[in-house]
């Protein structure tokens, strides 16, 4: 078999474990080595990549997909989680745009709503990593662009490290919108060191912060700390977090706006 068949057949092996996972939640690496007639070795190397671009979660005898503090879930899993409170705090958060204003807009499934907002709001300019929100807003009438280069991470849809912090700290814009994997004992947790890498950066190029995270982020946990609630200028959430908690936050000198949440969910 020459190099290319070789590559194409281990390609095509990690399509199949990255889509397997997906749907059964767990694999055993046996299994695996049994299944695609490979060393237990070369299964491990799979897994390795895998979870180095964010489909998976390695565990001990083989490999998960299911939500932990390493590992937030695939991007179709997030899309279809909350999606109609997610619409509703993108649209509450659309309206606070300006037409003339620089947006930052994170790689999030809870901002991408946001984008079907904006032509109401142009002229405006949009920065962000997020592909989906590339491929969305680049043929808006009265929306400058800018994408963010870097590491392309398929399994967030999104260009994420280094490179792509870099860019950031180059651009300043007027308003970020941004939101997180969960928040816990009011700070902001995230599970890979890139995500937090760029959002930080994101961060100190806007001159206001809004964080969106719809009330079930208050009960997950995370692995790499971002920042405190109270770093960011606005919360908007909707109204299944606690009375209590909106007064805490709000007491660490963060706006809140509370948004009703979407009747189906």
């Amino acid at each position: 078999m020459s190099a290319s068949d070789r590559s194409e057949v281990r390609e095509e092996r990690r399509r199949h474990i990255r889509d397997s996972v997906a749907t059964d939640g767990f694999l055993r690496a046996s299994d695996l080595a049994d299944e695609y007639g490979v060393s237990l070795m070369t299964i491990h190397r799979d897994l390795d990549f895998l979870q180095s671009q964010g489909w998976l979660r390695k565990v001990r005898g083989g490999a998960t997909g299911l939500h932990s503090t390493q590992f937030h879930g695939s991007v179709s899993t997030r899309m279809s989680t909350m999606c109609g409170t997610k619409r509703q705090l993108a649209r509450a958060a659309a309206a606070l745009v300006a037409p003339g204003q620089t947006v930052l807009l994170d790689d999030s499934t809870t901002c991408l709503p946001m984008t079907r907002e904006f032509a109401a709001r142009t002229p405006i300019t949009v920065i962000t990593n997020s592909l989906p929100a590339i491929t969305a807003l680049a043929k808006e009438r009265g929306v400058s662009l800018i994408s963010l280069g870097g590491s392309y991470f398929p399994a967030y849809d999104a260009f994420m490290g280094l490179l792509t912090a870099d860019s950031v700290a180059a651009l300043r814009a007027d308003v970020l919108f941004m939101s997180t994997t969960a928040v816990t004992r009011g700070r902001c947790y995230h599970t890979s060191p890139e995500t937090v890498q760029v959002k930080r950066a994101m961060m100190a190029a806007a001159a206001r912060t809004v964080l969106l995270a719809d009330h079930t982020k208050f009960t997950r946990d995370g692995m790499y700390a971002l920042t405190s609630l109270g770093d960011f200028d606005l919360l908007v959430v909707d109204d299944g977090l606690p009375d209590r908690e909106v007064r805490a936050i709000r007491g660490m000198g963060t706006e809140v706006l509370v948004v009703p949440r979407a009747g189906t969910e």
